[in-house]
């Protein structure tokens, strides 16, 4: 069992504050957030596709560029609280590994 963490969830408040959860990664709240990452980056890829047709079918209009610009947008920005919660937890597991590597055998 690991030790409990801060998480950044893929979500924020009511008021648009970042939400955090402290556990160790196990529970049903941790494994909803699981399941949230992996639509948020499901859309940001189906996104992607999106933009690469139409921007191969060369005959978009202003409007169509805006929305997918609008989209694209909002999906970055859940694709980077992904990373930043994914990059913190790893940081936080390389510093408790180290900790570990450190102190003296029992």
């Amino acid at each position: 069992m690991t030790d409990p963490v801060a998480r950044l969830l893929p979500w924020s408040s009511s008021d648009g504050k970042p939400c955090f959860l402290i556990s160790d990664g196990t529970g049903y709240v941790a494994r909803v957030a699981d399941a949230v990452e992996e639509e948020q980056l499901a859309s940001a890829l189906d996104l992607i596709a999106e933009a690469q047709c139409l921007f191969a079918a060369r005959g978009w209009t202003s409007g169509e560029l805006q929305l997918l610009a609008v989209e694209l947008t909002e999906a970055l920005v859940e694709v980077h609280r992904v990373a930043d919660s994914r990059g913190a937890r790893l940081r936080c597991r390389d510093d408790q590994s180290s900790q570990r590597e450190a102190s003296p055998a029992r």
